[in-house]
């Protein structure tokens, strides 16, 4: 699609992703022309780097950056579970065979 591109996984908020659906479903009934989820996402993207020094920008990485510092702060401070061993149901014979 792209001349130069790379592939990204993300894992974002629910509620960002409706939010952005909302924008897309907007966007597809104005243009009448598909939008998908993908265009909005790569669009906003594109607009939040033409602002790198925008306040409200830097002050959004730094509340994200700092969760998620926290949330793996506490990760570690959690002990971690011994595992169980896996239990099957089944009947235990006697060594007689009885």
């Amino acid at each position: 699609m792209f001349e130069s591109e790379a592939r990204v996984l993300i894992i974002l908020p629910r509620d960002l992703v409706d939010r952005s659906r909302g924008l897309a479903g907007r966007a597809t009934i104005a243009m009448k022309l598909p939008v998908s989820l993908q265009i909005v996402l790569r669009a906003l993207i594109e607009e939040g780097l033409r602002r790198p020094t925008n306040p409200e920008l830097l002050a959004n990485v730094s509340r994200q950056a700092e969760t998620v510092r926290r949330i793996r702060s506490e990760a570690r401070r959690r002990p971690i579970a011994p595992k169980q061993p896996h239990r099957q149901a089944s009947r235990q014979r006697s060594r007689s065979g009885a």
